[in-house]
């Protein structure tokens, strides 16, 4: 088992990575010690996970809430499920609600938690690759709107993250491919070594060899428990981390998001972002080429369909990176840095649309 920390001050917490990690009761009852949990899962990974974790939670009280499986669900009306079972069971302050599942049940538990009587503790329990490397480390939390994704939520961060890498072998194959995206990202976005080890390895990590797995969540969350530590809030280095996502977010909103897996839409972000930075001079044709090939090895989206540009530009433009009216992206200069930036061209920016979109 590895430990890494989050460095907040008072508010700092470890992430635990290890394969089996969840059968090893004593482990678990360590960063989960209330005496009332709430668990929160969903309709698939309950019926795989949630008596056996349950069981390693000791013999306080346990309830457990059963989520709508899907983005489509990731809504006020679902989390207000989750604050109705809270209520019911009239938990107090001291309770921990724990998130069992993938990133759309860490992010509803998560902001479900933050809202309860003003914030009360929570566990990081992922289930998937995108959000053993991602989405439950960072404390963002929060639900979509059918004007745009995440526009609702909280920065509320985890007590810990217990990230578990054998959960990964009943992970779908599709799923599997759509957290890859968010591994690509790092590379991408300031590690250009371990974006040549992707392209060396991927073939072991398309096969889910444990070993890969487990070296890319550890190396995932090391850059981002760095970035969040340095800029919890997201005023500067951490918007980094969102490369590829303003054109992601774009494409499930504007799908409604029943027709892309999130990763799905950030591996076709990535290509956009890349291409942009083409677009602006700011990388050679080669470069998004390399990303290109490696995108389409995992088998992730290169280009969206049934999404007119214009539609794609409109939902972009209500991204939480916009200032005082102007949108602002993450581009690249190279593999493995990036920037943030609202000085670009705006004809290079429709010229990249107009590729990827239609």
């Amino acid at each position: 088992m590895n430990t890494l920390k989050v460095e907040l001050g008072d508010r700092s917490y470890p992430i635990l990575i290890g394969e089996g990690l969840l059968r090893h009761p004593e482990v678990v009852r360590q960063h989960v010690v209330a005496r009332d949990i709430l668990v929160v899962s969903n309709t698939t990974v309950a019926p795989l996970y949630m008596e056996s974790r349950t069981a390693a939670l000791g013999d306080g009280r346990i309830v457990e809430a059963i989520l709508p499986d899907g983005e489509a669900h990731k809504t006020l009306a679902t989390v207000s499920r989750v604050l109705d079972v809270l209520v019911a069971n009239r938990f107090g302050r001291d309770c921990t609600v724990v998130a069992l599942g993938g990133g759309v049940v860490g992010d509803m538990a998560g902001f479900a938690a933050a809202c309860y009587q003003r914030g009360v503790a929570y566990v990081q329990v992922p289930t998937t690759l995108l959000a053993q490397v991602d989405s439950s480390v960072g404390g963002k939390t929060g639900v979509n709107h059918p004007g745009g994704k995440n526009l609702i939520g909280a920065f509320h961060q985890p007590s810990a993250v217990l990230a578990d890498t054998a959960t990964l072998a009943t992970l779908p194959v599709r799923e599997l491919r759509a957290g890859l995206a968010e591994v690509i990202k790092y590379g991408l976005i300031c590690d250009a070594p371990f974006f040549d080890w992707l392209e060396a390895n991927m073939d072991r990590l398309l096969a889910a060899e444990p070993t890969a797995l487990a070296h890319v969540v550890q190396r995932s969350c090391e850059i981002k428990a760095q970035v969040v530590g340095r800029d919890e809030r997201e005023q500067g280095d951490r918007a980094l981390l969102n490369l590829g996502h303003t054109f992601g977010h774009a494409v499930e909103s504007a799908t409604h998001y029943t027709r892309w897996l999130h990763g799905e839409a950030i591996g076709a972000g990535l290509l956009m972002a890349a291409a942009m930075s083409h677009e602006c001079g700011l990388i050679e044709a080669a470069a998004v080429d390399r990303l290109r090939r490696l995108l389409e090895r995992v088998g992730l989206p290169v280009k969206i369909d049934g999404v007119p540009p214009g539609l794609a530009l409109e939902h972009m433009r209500i991204d939480k990176k916009v200032q005082s009216g102007r949108m602002r992206l993450v581009l690249l200069r190279a593999v493995g840095d990036s920037f943030v930036t609202a000085d670009y061209s705006e004809p290079a920016l429709q010229r990249t649309l107009s590729t990827y979109f239609g």
